[in-house]
């Protein structure tokens, strides 16, 4: 059963309709974004920015331990920004869809939108809300593990000597707890704010409310079923990055790519 919503955009109104959803449509999505990929690789561009962070992340850890801390909240959070980084595969997944010619760097034909400035708006929000997290996470660490009395937490003496502190000891343990309870709240406002609000600013114009307050809906509206995507994401990125931030190179454009495909099955 379909829950209709009316969605303004300037000078038209048009309804769309939220679909429920099951399991079998989020692996439909994921096998629909495989095929993107295998059709179109945007390995290049994705495999260069993987690189590039992996790279700053390990010279800043190992230039510096101060920066030691921040490297899970960095990684982690980089969810947050998820929808907003993979918009131009969406747009890629779009042309296929619909038959219009396309090459490797089509996707970024979204800057041609008429929704280009709620898009970077939207993006803008997106990124706020990862400095955010990033600021709380070392707050929390500061709490836990660092000197609270401080503006800048100590860093760990060393590698070792921060697993130790983490994994051995009571206030390690309270970090890992309270930032993962934490670090939830702020995955569900990404999946509920972004996963279906960027697609739709590039399929329809519609504005920045519309596409967000459909986004927050169609989660409403299939609170397990998106629970589940949201799983399936950060697993998947998990698995992409242990061998060294390798397999996001392929990880990421396959859930960009996935994602249109969960927003035409979602949004009518």
């Amino acid at each position: 059963m379909a829950t209709t919503a009316t969605l303004g955009s300037g000078a038209a109104t048009q309804s769309a309709s939220i679909r429920k959803i099951s399991l079998h449509d989020l692996m439909d999505a994921l096998t629909k974004g495989i095929d993107d990929f295998k059709e179109k690789p945007s390995l290049a561009p994705f495999a260069a920015g993987v690189y590039l962070l992996a790279s700053f992340l390990a010279l800043m850890v190992v230039a510096n331990y101060d920066y030691l801390p921040l490297v899970f909240p960095v990684v982690s959070g980089a969810v947050l920004i998820g929808p907003f980084v993979t918009i131009a595969l969406c747009e890629v997944s779009r042309r296929r869809e619909r038959g219009i010619e396309y090459g490797l760097m089509s996707g970024y034909n979204f800057f041609n939108s008429p929704s280009i400035k709620d898009i970077l708006l939207l993006g803008l929000m997106m990124v706020a809300l990862f400095l955010f997290w990033l600021g709380t996470a070392m707050t929390i660490y500061g709490l836990t593990m660092g000197d609270e009395w401080r503006s800048v937490p100590s860093a760990p003496d060393s590698m070792t000597e921060f697993f130790k502190q983490l994994l051995f000891t009571s206030r390690g343990w309270t970090m890992i707890i309270l930032g993962n309870l934490i670090g939830l709240f702020f995955a569900v406002v990404s999946l509920c704010v972004g996963t279906i609000s960027f697609p739709m600013l590039l399929d329809r114009e519609v504005g920045i409310g519309t596409a967000v307050h459909t986004s927050v809906n169609a989660v409403k509206e299939n609170p397990v079923t998106m629970g589940m995507w949201g799983l399936i994401v950060v697993v998947l990125l998990i698995a992409g990055a242990i061998p060294f931030f390798a397999g996001l190179a392929v990880v990421v454009p396959v859930l960009g790519h996935a994602t249109w495909h969960l927003y035409r099955k979602l949004v009518v």
